[in-house]
């Protein structure tokens, strides 16, 4: 029961429910790119991930300096499946879907670089 409370919690932000959308549809994303994706803080967006970590919705790897997130192996086909249909046709996720085609365009550096500047990625 305690694991279902921490997923329910987890799940009980818009924030949190737009990552685990995104990552629905991608294998995984680098947390430049969910920064950029939520107009988010890093240090806000990494909260986010953690909570998301210790309900066991999603899992990280480290590569060099840039960290990937995708979803647990753990995650709940049933939750997955409420998800897609509930989720199919919010215009928050549609927009995000729209954003991050031009996201998944950037360089990881470039947009890494450019977040610290302030700038926007030039795709």
């Amino acid at each position: 029961m305690e694991n279902t409370l921490a997923m329910a919690k987890a799940m009980a932000d818009g924030n949190r429910m737009r990552v685990i959308a995104a990552l629905m549809e991608h294998d995984e994303l680098c947390v430049c790119q969910l920064i950029e994706m939520l107009g988010l803080a890093g240090a806000t967006v990494s909260r986010h991930m953690s909570i998301l970590q210790a309900a066991r919705l999603v899992q990280s790897r480290k590569q060099g300096r840039w960290v990937f997130y995708r979803l647990s192996d753990e995650f709940p086909e049933l939750l997955r499946a409420w998800l897609r249909e509930s989720l199919a046709a919010s215009p928050g996720v549609l927009a995000d879907r729209d954003n991050l085609k031009a996201i998944l365009a950037c360089d990881p550096d470039d947009l890494c670089r450019r977040q610290r500047e302030g700038a926007e990625c030039s795709a």
